[in-house]
């Protein structure tokens, strides 16, 4: 379990492919190595990964091919930013929302907006998700923590003060690149309750 308060921005170093899809991926962090050892997971642009190597300021998770297909994870190549987060103790502060990283699907960045004081992205996701989006609801992005500003008929915009976008990787992201995207989790479990 996450919070989608992201701890540092890592740096991929080497992608390892297999011969049936699965990716292993080197990245290089300092803050989040301190703790993880070998078997903890690790939140990837919002993806939970498992920690499978660990040296001095470097990690390799891995991901299977059904992770491959769903999230942007197969996109990662040297030199990629990925955002990083350990995963939540029972005592820490809940400071983002409950963030799973059991991504949901993927959104193109549609727009983005200069704003005074940060930006504003526009992002969509397939049409069957939207009904998840509400405004003031929570969305993790890339494995942030995010709060919908504003609901749209085929997509949903989402304003960044300047902390998050110095220090996560919305900085790097340009019109038309994929994000991770999950939605609220409570909100699934409510409309599966219902649906009994």
């Amino acid at each position: 379990m996450f919070t989608g308060i992201i701890e540092e921005v890592g740096a991929v170093k080497q992608v390892v492919g297999s011969a049936n899809g699965a990716r292993k991926v080197f990245i290089e962090c300092g803050k989040v190595s301190d703790d993880l050892k070998i078997g903890d997971s690790l939140a990837v642009n919002g993806v939970c990964l498992t920690i499978v190597e660990k040296r001095k300021n470097r990690v390799a998770v891995e991901a299977v091919e059904e992770t491959v297909k769903k999230t942007m994870i197969g996109n990662l190549r040297p030199g990629s930013f990925v955002n990083l987060e350990r995963s939540v103790r029972l005592n820490d502060r809940l400071g983002g929302h409950l963030v799973q990283g059991h991504v949901d699907s993927t959104a193109k960045v549609m727009s983005i907006e200069k704003l005074p004081m940060g930006r504003m992205y526009r992002f969509k996701i397939h049409h069957a998700l939207m009904k998840y989006i509400i405004p003031v609801g929570s969305v993790s992005i890339n494995g942030v923590s995010l709060t919908v500003a504003e609901k749209l008929t085929d997509s949903f915009k989402i304003a960044i003060i300047p902390h998050t976008f110095e220090n996560t990787t919305f900085k790097c992201l340009r019109v038309g690149d994929l994000v991770n995207v999950e939605i609220d989790m409570i909100a699934k479990y409510v409309e599966t309750l219902l649906q009994k």
